[in-house]
């Protein structure tokens, strides 16, 4: 009897030892900038798939509401310069008569700042453009964009067509 008695002291001591020890853990984990960057990273993916998605597809039946979205999800210079040929644009959708639908197909954030609160986002875009009364026709684009977040979420502030590289 004296032996398990004694070792209630002890059992206690480890318990205490081992909670202390997940405790300090667990914090260690919460504060680690590592876990921040791969959260900030995430939110920065999938914001940006669904950007270039709506920035690859215009209906000239709704061009005036697509083209809001466009305005919606830019910023920056990009977004300066969507608002400043938003006419032009419209007008040429009008007279192209072309439904153009984008889906990611794959995206890689190659580049994320947390404190800057900036991000680099590569994606491959396959691209269903209908000219009315044809058939659609599938393209396949890369696509390179600087986005930035905002207090409404993330903006792409910069968009450009990636060109394909020859087959080795």
């Amino acid at each position: 009897m004296r032996i398990s008695a004694s070792l209630g002291p002890i059992a206690a001591a480890l318990a205490t030892a081992a909670a202390g020890w997940s405790g300090y853990a667990w914090w260690q984990a919460a504060h680690d900038d590592g876990v921040a960057r791969a959260v900030v990273r995430e939110d920065a993916l999938q914001a940006g798939r669904s950007a270039i998605a709506g920035l690859t597809t215009l209906d000239y039946r709704q061009a005036a509401a697509g083209y809001q979205h466009w305005l919606d999800v830019s910023g920056g210079a990009l977004h300066d310069e969507l608002a400043q040929d938003r006419q032009g644009s419209l007008d040429r959708v009008a007279q192209a008569k072309t439904v153009t639908v984008g889906k990611v197909t794959d995206a890689a954030v190659t580049e994320v700042d947390p404190g800057a609160g900036t991000a680099k986002l590569i994606t491959s875009v396959e691209l269903a453009v209908t000219p009315e009364g044809q058939e659609a026709v599938t393209k396949r684009s890369r696509f390179q964009a600087d986005l930035r977040r905002t207090p409404d979420g993330w903006r792409v502030t910069a968009l450009g067509q990636v060109p394909a590289g020859e087959a080795p």
